[in-house]
């Protein structure tokens, strides 16, 4: 028996988040009978990380347990063979027998895209989400400086979260522009529920001047949910990418 990785890109727009679901279409599912069409049998998977509806991902990350003779670089190519086209394993390689893809995980990178033009273009809607009304990129990079650490982030975390520590370590927090859009770029150890969502809907709300982008560190320190900004939508976030522990993952 062999546990094969794969890195996955999807456009998430159409599924219910990653994690498979009786009555719903998810990601993991619609891998899972992809890769049972491959493999002639049920295949459970492991997921590293479990974006929410909406959500997409360029380098999410999972394992599976198989005997398939083929090598395990053109699994790849034979499971996209089975799957929609908003759906991709980018790469796959063989990993040792013991090997989690979300326990082992060193970091994880997101990213949270806006835009405030008064158009948005058909071909970035489901990418990006459209502000009305122009954002101080300098205030909501005075905000997001200060969001770096290891903190309790329990004012960024919906209800509902099933992580018992509220405790993670962000290394980076940065807000750019890049062409006529504006990016949050968010990595750290691990995030909780909608953490990065409400992070943006907070940084957007000190960008439009409703929120004082000094006041981060006070709501990090409240531990009160209701004293962060509203929870933006799904479609401007991306996770873009996973690393490990060895470098030879």
């Amino acid at each position: 028996m062999r546990r094969i990785a794969l890195t996955i890109a999807y456009d998430g727009t159409a599924y219910s988040g990653w994690q498979a679901q009786n009555n719903a279409v998810t990601v993991e599912g619609t891998l899972r009978r992809a890769l049972a069409r491959l493999c002639g049998g049920e295949v459970v998977t492991i997921g590293a990380s479990r974006t929410d509806a909406g959500v997409h991902a360029l380098g999410n990350v999972a394992v599976f347990d198989t005997e398939l003779p083929i090598p395990a670089e053109r699994v790849a190519t034979a499971v996209n063979s089975f799957l929609p086209e908003d759906i991709r394993i980018v790469r796959s390689w063989e990993v040792p027998s013991g090997f989690h893809p979300r326990f082992d995980a060193h970091s994880k990178r997101y990213e949270y895209r806006i835009t405030t033009e008064p158009v948005v273009s058909p071909l970035r809607c489901r990418f990006v989400y459209g502000v009305h009304g122009e954002l101080d990129l300098a205030a909501m990079q005075r905000g997001a400086a200060q969001f770096t650490g290891t903190h309790d982030f329990s004012s960024f975390c919906s209800a509902g979260a099933q992580s018992e520590s509220k405790v993670r370590t962000v290394t980076r927090c940065e807000v750019y522009r890049d062409g006529a859009e504006i990016v949050i770029g968010v990595e750290g150890d691990g995030f909780l529920y909608n953490m990065i969502r409400i992070l943006a809907g907070t940084l957007i709300a000190m960008g439009s001047g409703s929120m004082d982008p000094e006041s981060m560190g006070d709501i990090i320190s409240a531990l009160d949910r209701t004293k962060a900004g509203p929870t933006a939508p799904p479609q401007g976030l991306t996770l873009m990418q996973i690393r490990y522990k060895s470098d030879n993952i």
